[in-house]
């Protein structure tokens, strides 16, 4: 079930009114009602995967159990792998299967000899890479001692389904998550208008933003020989725009409609394209998958502790993973290095948290140094994003190299460039409203709070007006993370 479609705009009131008005009295019965609402949201797409859910939620919901009954280190680094091995196990055969299999077989197929190893039509379960992260850093972190284990099999499932960022995140903690749960929630007017208002941002994002860019997007990459340099560039602005009005949008929606339950999820999003490094740009996107592989994989390696080599060889090591997490694909696993070789010079000469601080906080405008800093940074990751957009690694170089050409200098021109423009004024929109509103978790809150109610009534209709008409206009898009 997409966040977009008119099948969620009929589910989210229905578990809305039975959330506050039939079942607020009892909270095992809102947490029920959660996980059920959950498994309907996600059987939407393919009922046969809800069984992996169910699988997963009981392997580690048995091992928080077993955990804390054992005080035996190595049982308990036992318990702790049968958690890893099964999560990473079922990501594993559903996502790379493919890859691991036609890889081998074209390593063998240079030297000379040649391996049919056979693959499988594997349908990828929409969201796995999210959910299964999710469940088994709370095995983790039980395992560590840093959260009790749950009894209550109801909530546990409930946190692990939890629709509205089941299938792409944020990938919530059970430290944070988990808790939730376990207290009664009462209804807040104020909370849920915000939240609303939220959902109407994060579809202003995707509908308006995403979708648009997309159309342009998928014009330009697939018929990439047929145009100039100046052209393909504006193709990779327009995949750049794609790409975080779609995933920031999905995540605006989704802690918008946590809000309406009384739940609050993580900041996935701080206005990225607003960073003046690398470094910067990556504590500011995906936030939970960064901070998700800085606690579970980075820090247990070492982290920027010991010799220069380490650090080179850990951080090498965090973003190819973190490459190689997106798709089973050479072009993310190249996407992730060409991140990480941003990121070294920073780490080198230790500037790589220099930039902590909001970019010109209290300032309507940046400084020179900022502003060519944010450009240089925001070239770099679309460059990169290139590697990532492209279908395989030929078609990324072929690109690059077209790119290169004295034809970059021209002006850009393509069928259906008047569309095009009319969307790089709401791409300009979106920019003014995020800058004004960077200091602050949700940006358009923030830009119209100081606005009397009359005209700031009119805005939001305004722009729910927006979201309708390109809603019509275009066809139903799913979230490009959903196949990751």
């Amino acid at each position: 079930m997409l966040f977009n479609s008119l099948e969620f705009a009929i589910f989210l009131p229905i578990v809305f009114v039975l959330y506050w008005f039939v079942f607020n009295k009892n909270l095992k019965l809102q947490n029920l009602l959660i996980s059920t609402s959950s498994y309907i949201f996600y059987g939407w797409w393919d009922w046969r995967f809800l069984s992996l859910i169910l699988f997963s939620s009981i392997v580690d919901f048995l091992v928080g159990l077993g955990l804390e009954n054992e005080e035996k280190k190595h049982k308990r680094q036992l318990l702790l792998w049968a958690s890893i091995i099964v999560n990473l196990g079922l990501l594993g055969f559903f996502k790379y299967y493919n890859f691991f299999i036609d890889n081998f077989n074209s390593a063998f197929t240079l030297f000379g000899a040649e391996i049919k190893s056979e693959s499988l039509n594997i349908i990828l379960p929409v969201g796995i890479s999210f959910y299964t992260f999710q469940t088994m850093s709370y095995s983790i972190d039980v395992y560590k001692k840093k959260l009790n284990p749950t009894k209550d099999f109801i909530a546990f499932s409930a946190f692990v389904s939890f629709f509205p960022q089941l299938v792409a995140g944020p990938i919530e903690r059970a430290t944070n998550l988990l808790p939730q749960f376990y207290k009664k929630r009462t209804f807040d007017y104020s909370n849920a208008t915000s939240g609303i208002r939220q959902i109407l941002w994060g579809l202003f994002k995707k509908i308006v933003i995403a979708d648009n860019c997309a159309t342009f997007a998928n014009l330009i990459f697939n018929n990439h020989t047929d145009y100039t340099g100046s052209t393909l560039i504006l193709g990779a602005i327009f995949f750049t725009f794609q790409i975080y009005g779609d995933f920031s949008g999905y995540s605006d929606i989704a802690i918008g409609t946590s809000r309406l339950f009384g739940f609050n999820l993580m900041q996935n999003f701080a206005f990225p394209y607003f960073s003046r490094d690398i470094a910067e740009f990556w504590r500011r996107w995906h936030i939970s998958l960064s901070t998700w592989f800085r606690d579970y994989l980075y820090i247990p390696l070492g982290g920027s502790r010991g010799s220069t080599w380490m650090r080179i060889r850990n951080t090498l090591i965090i973003f190819i993973v973190s490459g190689f997490w997106h798709g089973a694909n050479w072009t993310f696993i190249i996407w992730g290095a060409l991140n990480a070789i941003y990121f070294m010079p920073l780490l080198l000469i230790k500037k790589n948290r220099t930039n902590i601080s909001i970019v010109a906080k209290g300032k309507i405008f940046p400084s020179v140094k900022e502003f060519i800093s944010m450009t240089l940074t925001f070239t770099l990751i679309a460059f990169a994003w290139i590697f990532f957009r492209a279908e395989n690694v030929n078609h990324a170089i072929s690109y690059l190299s077209n790119i290169l050409s004295p034809s970059a200098l021209s002006i850009p021109n393509f069928k259906g460039m008047t569309d095009a423009l009319i969307t790089l004024l709401f791409i300009s929109l979106l920019l003014i409203v995020e800058w004004f509103g960077r200091e602050n978790l949700f940006a358009i809150d923030t830009n119209l709070s100081k606005l009397k109610a009359p005209l700031k009534q009119l805005v939001y209709f305004v722009l729910f007006l927006t979201i309708y008409y390109y809603s019509t206009k275009t066809n139903i898009n799913q979230f490009i993370y959903f196949q990751f």
